[in-house]
């Protein structure tokens, strides 16, 4: 009863909390805790895409990045040549990592393991450097945005409507892998982690059903994309570096594997000790290093997990039966007993 009620009032109470964000930022004078904020959400966004393939599939992408990167420069090469239209760009970041993910996934989905991993960075890195050798658009030095995403009674221009646009994308998104984690889709999609031959063998494809997560992923990825490009009007090939899909599966391994928050909550621990130790030194990175394994070595199974004592019954008290006939003439002093089997 405990587990049911966590589970039900733990992704309200969280959206709740993250909805009140740009209120006290604007009581404290502070409009840089929006632009953080917003910051957190897409990359939340984003690591919650990734945990469909990496906590419900167990496929370990390291190149998911490259779909981040396509829904930037999806908004940039558009606005570059006059398409400020939110919807059009929507479309075409959809329509293009979902192409790019199809493509990408039939190569490696023959593979697993440590081959996985690979190509999927091979991959990553090929549309690092295809948009590195885009003089055009800015190549390495990345392209400006100068027009934000419109979508007629609304559009992305600063951090306060990319803000709710993001807050509003993550809890559809959340809810939809809520449903999708008790489907039979999900069922299948996680009993491919545990025992894909029996999976085989009772009848479904083991491929398909990966490649679709995978396809999804990637777009999911590729709308978190878009949003970035709106918060920062920029779109750089630096999107698509490896370290940036290191750091989405670092979120989504110090939130929980496989749990639908445990991204939202490693995406921000993830950001806010970043931005606190960069407060602190330069050299934040020597920092965050151990931080991130003092984390996943502490907190194992996640930042989500390990909640998991707030909702626990509380250990029951030992029940004590009355003795019985015989041990209480046990009881006796052990002089008492020798003398009688002395007797």
């Amino acid at each position: 009863m405990q587990e049911h009620t966590y589970r039900r009032w733990a992704l309200p109470l969280l959206f709740l909390v993250l909805a009140g964000v740009p209120f006290v930022a604007q009581w404290l004078g502070e409009p840089f805790y929006v632009t953080l904020g917003a910051r957190i959400l897409i990359y939340a966004l984003a690591a919650l895409a990734l945990n469909l393939v990496l906590g419900f599939a167990g496929l370990v992408s390291f190149g998911h990045a490259m779909f981040l990167g396509l829904g930037c420069y999806a908004v940039g090469i558009l606005s570059y040549y006059g398409f400020g239209n939110g919807w059009l760009q929507l479309a075409v970041c959809i329509a293009v990592c979902a192409l790019v993910a199809l493509i990408v996934g039939t190569v490696c989905l023959r593979t697993s393991g440590i081959g996985f991993i690979m190509i999927t960075l091979a991959f990553a890195q090929m549309f690092y450097f295809l948009a590195v050798s885009l003089r055009e658009y800015g190549g390495d030095d990345g392209l400006n945005i100068y027009e934000a995403s419109s979508f007629g009674l609304f559009d992305l221009g600063g951090s306060q409507p990319v803000y709710w646009a993001a807050w509003a994308v993550l809890l559809v998104s959340s809810l939809a892998m809520l449903r999708l984690r008790r489907s039979p889709f999900g069922m299948i999609l996680r009993a491919t982690h545990a025992n894909p031959r029996r999976v085989d063998a009772l009848g479904y494809s083991v491929f398909g059903v990966r490649l679709t997560a995978y396809v999804a992923s990637g777009v999911l990825t590729g709308v978190a994309g878009l949003l970035l490009a709106n918060l920062t009007a920029f779109a750089s090939p630096s999107y698509m570096s490896w370290p940036v899909s290191g750091e989405l599966i670092v979120m989504v391994v110090i939130g929980g594997l496989g749990n639908v928050l445990g991204p939202i909550f490693g995406a921000v621990a993830y950001l806010l000790m970043e931005e606190a130790f960069k407060s602190m030194t330069q050299h934040w990175m020597l920092l965050m290093g151990p931080a991130v394994v003092v984390i996943a070595m502490v907190a194992k199974g996640g930042y989500a997990n390990s909640l998991a004592w707030l909702r626990r019954p509380p250990p029951a008290a030992p029940t004590v039966q009355p003795p019985t006939a015989g041990e209480q003439q046990d009881r006796r002093p052990p002089d008492a007993i020798a003398k009688e089997a002395s007797a």
